[in-house]
């Protein structure tokens, strides 16, 4: 039988009819309040430039407006710091995204924390990722929230579950493993380092590739009727996962493209509409 596509495309496109709606309404109830998300781009990478610009379009499709900032590729840390502190006091400003990476003469961690945690929509401070892991209010980190959208979006069952997230970044691998564990499944954090790679992911309930490798995660690795969630993407249109073989053994899976890529951003999207609200009621 033929697996449960997750589609994130189509999620995404009818969370944003309920985002369009919410911003008129926020609006009509807030003297003309439009939620805007700051953009930080620092130097001219193609494909960063190519993310920004879809988070601007989609800010645009629910009617939201952004700030585009745009610095150049000899940015110190310090200027970087100056402006996060500028979008922190700008009342009109409700979140902020660096765009990742930065050059390598920043000190990227620093710059995010610098973010303040009512305008870290993209989940990237450590205190959003403790508050997070600990169960408490903070926006989660864009991707693996946008997963976690996904799954519920379908009713996949993560509750006593046994995931294997295969990746360790803050931003990806060990927030997922986090949010699955407080969704009640039992999780297995493995990496490019971890031996008996296999072994590990043929006990896999869900796996979740979050490695950075294209295809690294071998079909054969998977047992049958598994829940597969591919994170990555690379030229050619393929992700960390084989995922030719498994379109017809596995219980649900993610397309490259098309499954987390758009969750990604509408979850950027999601959480800046709920910072823009959340100002709005302290206002």
């Amino acid at each position: 039988m033929p697996a449960l596509i997750l589609d994130g495309k189509a999620t995404a496109a009818a969370c944003e009819a309920q985002f369009t709606q919410r911003v008129e309404a926020l609006k009509a109830q807030n003297n003309g309040l439009t939620p805007i998300l700051a953009t930080i781009l620092v130097g001219a990478d193609p494909a960063s430039a190519t993310y920004v610009k879809m988070k601007q379009s989609a800010c645009r499709r629910v009617g939201m407006e952004s700030i585009a900032v745009e610095m150049d590729a000899s940015t110190t840390t310090e200027q970087l710091l100056a402006k996060i502190a500028e979008l922190n006091a700008n009342p009109n400003c409700h979140g902020i995204l660096l765009q990742h990476p930065v050059p390598s003469q920043i000190d990227e961690r620093a710059c995010f924390d610098a973010i303040s945690l009512a305008k870290d929509v993209d989940g990237v401070t450590c205190l959003g990722f403790g508050r997070m892991a600990m169960t408490e209010p903070a926006y989660g980190s864009a991707t693996p929230q946008g997963i976690m959208r996904l799954l519920a979006a379908y009713d996949i069952a993560l509750s006593g579950k046994h995931a294997v997230v295969v990746g360790r970044s803050p931003i990806l691998g060990k927030p997922m493993a986090a949010m699955l564990l407080n969704a009640d499944a039992t999780v297995t954090i493995c990496h490019s380092r971890t031996k008996n790679l296999a072994a590990h992911i043929q006990q896999a309930d869900i796996v979740v590739g979050a490695v950075g490798k294209p295809e690294f995660i071998r079909a054969e690795w998977i047992k049958d009727g598994a829940v597969v969630v591919d994170a990555g993407y690379h030229p050619g249109g393929i992700g960390d996962i084989e995922l030719a073989p498994l379109v017809e053994r596995v219980a649900a899976y993610t397309p490259v493209p098309g499954g987390v890529g758009p969750m990604t951003i509408n979850t950027l999207i999601q959480q800046s509409l709920l910072a823009a609200e959340a100002a709005a009621s302290l206002a």
